[in-house]
């Protein structure tokens, strides 16, 4: 393996602004951190970085159950409607 190519690979926080859960993972985005990046104590007594994200897993709507179809017309029939085109003003 070439040296000093990869990125910084360690342990991060990541955690949901809506759900307010937070998860211990590892990730390239630490290299990316600077020195005074907000860190988390977690519950194994150690000091991590933190990182907000708007949504994850255990907020997003399709994951969480909440999602709902908003197109009930199917794509033709709303262009159909749209643009005057049906039985009563055929093409």
């Amino acid at each position: 393996m070439k040296q000093a190519i990869h990125p910084t690979y360690g342990p991060v926080v990541f955690r949901d602004r809506a759900a307010g859960s937070t998860v211990l993972t590892r990730s390239t985005i630490v290299g990316r951190l600077g020195a005074d990046h907000p860190r988390i104590d977690w519950e194994d007594g150690a000091s991590y970085p933190v990182v907000d994200v708007d949504i994850s897993a255990a907020s997003h709507p399709f994951w969480t159950g909440t999602s709902r179809v908003v197109d009930s017309e199917g794509r033709v029939a709303q262009f159909n409607r749209r643009y005057g085109i049906g039985a009563d003003n055929p093409r």
